[in-house]
C-alpha cells in the first residue's frame, strides 16, 4: 500500500503554511482541482482560498492545477482565480506531474501535491517521486466518477492507516515531530 501512502494528512488545502512549504524547500505546489482547490459543484474559490494563494505568491512559490479533466473544463474553471493548469493529467500516472515539473524547471525535492484522493492524487505524487498532501474533500457529495473512486479508496484507507498510525488529519504540517 505504500503506493497510496501520503507523506501528510491535513484537514483542508487553506491550512497548508506557505512558510512551513519553503521549510521543505517547495517552490512548486500542484494542486488537484475539483474538491481540493474548488468545490466540484461550484466554480468560485472562496476567501481562504484567494488569501492562501495570495500567501504563497508573497513567498514565492507557484502554484499550479493539474487534473484528470479537459482542456475545456479545467480552463473555464481556473480562469477567475489566474493558475496555471495541467489538463488530462492522467492521475494516478505520473504524466501530468511530470510536464508540469517540467515546465516549471523544478525536482520532486521542490515540488508538492495536494489532493483529497489516494488513488489518484496520492497514487500520481508517489509514483513521481513527489510528496503529497491528503486533504480532506472540500465537500461531502462528489461527481459520479469520483463516487466509485470513493468506494475503493474506504478499503484502501483502512489499509493505509493500520500500517501507519501516526497518519492522522492535522491542522498543520509534521516536521520531524514538530507541527509547524
Amino acid at each position: 500500500m505504500s503506493g497510496f501512502t501520503p507523506t501528510w494528512m491535513i484537514r483542508a488545502t487553506y491550512d497548508i503554511s506557505p512558510e512551513t512549504l519553503i521549510q521543505l524547500g517547495i517552490k512548486v505546489v500542484l494542486t488537484d482541482l475539483d474538491n481540493t482547490l474548488i468545490a466540484w459543484n461550484n466554480p468560485y474559490g472562496t476567501s481562504e482560498l484567494k488569501n492562501w494563494m495570495l500567501e504563497l505568491e508573497r513567498v514565492g512559490i507557484q502554484l499550479v492545477v493539474v487534473s484528470n479533466n479537459s482542456h475545456q473544463r479545467v480552463k473555464k474553471a481556473v480562469a477567475p482565480l489566474g493558475l496555471p493548469f495541467v489538463s488530462r493529467a492522467l492521475k494516478p500516472l505520473p504524466f501530468g506531474i511530470k510536464r508540469a515539473m517540467r515546465q516549471y524547471h523544478v525536482t520532486a525535492d521542490q515540488t508538492v501535491m495536494v489532493g483529497d484522493q489516494l488513488l489518484t492524487d496520492v497514487a500520481a505524487a508517489n509514483a513521481s517521486r513527489v510528496r503529497s498532501i491528503l486533504v480532506k474533500p472540500i465537500v461531502a457529495s462528489d461527481a459520479w466518477n469520483t463516487k466509485i473512486n470513493r468506494f475503493f479508496e474506504h478499503f484502501v484507507m483502512h489499509s493505509v492507516k493500520k500500517a501507519h498510525p501516526e497518519l492522522t488529519y492535522r491542522k498543520e504540517i509534521t516536521i520531524n515531530g514538530r507541527h509547524n
